[in-house]
């Protein structure tokens, strides 16, 4: 099912009570830039103002609005790490560049927490730890090896039994988790509009509504063109992630974007919201196919895990994930679910996300692999001070070239595959 509007927000629970956005008209007159970034979501937001807090002049250009995509929509965890272990991490890229990634990327969570406290963004933000969990064995030994390498490290998690778990979840099914207390989560849409504010108060400039339909190299500059303007630009960053198109040769294929759906119950009543979550970390599963979820600060259940490949509007389309609530807590039975909703994000092949240098003075950034709403906005600053000092800024994630794909043309039909092989895999344990 598609979405008629296609400047209309996704119909989330996010929608129905998020701050005021604030305007960013559609870029009308030329501009000439130090910087220009092409996205508007919180990778594209936080580069902007870290730039600007800097001195920098930067303009974000977003085909329909600050948050409209997975920014915006997406399950609202500040989840702490990447995808892969710290001493896999380690192995790939070495001893000094794998231990900054590591150090870099679990502290993402604080990073965004402490940017919205300094920064006075209201989006129902809390730091009440993530919960890692496995309901197998097999998922169980990786979520325990996950555990050891971080506590040799330092790191504030710890593992909780089946009994701890029944007691902070309100479920048996697991049999542990790895917390991590540096985790929490938010109101994406409303942490989105509150950025792009305050991106606009710290001088950037924000156009919604301005698709940019060619980049290419002019005079030493960027020359950006858009349907009513154009930009030129010192440096440009692309920031499109899971709506990444073919503005740049090959860049399309690096990525596989898929849909992460979310389902939402109505407000839940005092005596079941006690029983789910009740320390109100925030949950993603150990498996092949993961399902996240969280109460929010309205005491609604939100659900997601991966759906159709297609644009949703209710949660009719993902009742899987109300059958698997129910079982997870069968007080639910006979609670309503009031809205299904779903976005595109970018998934890498490796599960690194990616920062490429493709030409002179041309940054990239995406494939947050689902974990972007603490990762994007820190990598906010490694990107500025990327794009301020050149290739002489170090920062923490590698730099590496475009990757294409191979048979890149057929993945609507292997995301399928491998979400049905997935799930077979995550049922019987293997």
């Amino acid at each position: 099912m598609s979405i008629h509007n296609p400047l209309a927000l996704p119909p989330s629970v996010y929608a129905d009570n998020a701050v005021p956005a604030v305007p960013t008209p559609p870029l009308d007159t030329d501009r000439n830039v130090s910087v220009a970034i092409i996205g508007g979501g919180f990778a594209g937001l936080s580069t902007a103002l870290h730039l600007a807090e800097q001195g920098t002049d930067a303009i974000v250009l977003e085909a329909q609005e600050p948050g409209w995509g997975a920014s915006g929509n997406n399950g609202g965890q500040l989840n702490p790490g990447l995808k892969l272990d710290p001493d896999t991490i380690e192995a790939s890229f070495g001893a000094d560049l794998g231990r900054r990634m590591i150090a870099f990327s679990h502290s993402t969570p604080t990073f965004t927490l402490d940017l919205i406290r300094r920064l006075g963004i209201a989006c129902e933000a809390r730091q009440n730890g993530t919960l890692r969990a496995a309901y197998h064995e097999v998922n169980a030994a990786a979520v325990e090896t996950t555990a050891e390498q971080c506590m040799r490290r330092g790191m504030p998690v710890s593992v909780l039994d089946r009994n701890a778990l029944r007691e902070v979840t309100g479920t048996d099914r697991y049999v542990c988790a790895m917390l991590d207390r540096r985790g929490g989560d938010v109101q994406p849409l409303s942490y989105a509009r509150g950025l792009a504010c305050a991106t606009l108060a710290a001088g950037a400039a924000i156009h919604g509504q301005t698709r940019v339909t060619s980049l290419r190299p002019e005079g030493g500059r960027w020359r950006i063109e858009t349907p009513r303007a154009v930009v030129r630009a010192e440096k440009v960053l692309i920031a499109t992630n899971g709506f990444t198109d073919s503005l740049w040769p090959g860049l399309r294929r690096t990525i596989v974007p898929v849909f992460s759906s979310i389902a939402a119950t109505e407000r839940l009543p005092d005596s079941i919201a006690r029983q789910i979550l009740p320390t109100r970390s925030v949950l993603y599963e150990s498996g092949h196919i993961t399902v996240y979820y969280r109460v929010d600060a309205s005491n609604r259940l939100l659900m997601g895990g991966r759906g159709p490949m297609q644009w949703i509007r209710d949660p009719s389309a993902v009742a899987y994930l109300m059958r698997y609530a129910i079982r997870l807590w069968p007080a639910l039975r006979g609670i309503s679910w009031t809205h299904g909703w779903n976005s595109r994000l970018a998934m890498t092949a490796d599960h690194y996300p990616h920062v490429h240098e493709p030409g002179p003075g041309a940054l990239v950034y995406l494939g947050c692999n689902g974990r972007g709403v603490a990762l994007a906005t820190a990598m906010g600053q490694q990107l500025a001070k990327r794009l301020i000092g050149g290739e002489t800024a170090e920062i923490d994630m590698p730099i590496t070239g475009l990757r294409p794909i191979r048979f890149h043309a057929l993945w609507p039909v292997a995301v399928k595959s491998v979400v049905l092989y997935g799930r077979i895999r995550d049922h019987l344990g293997l």
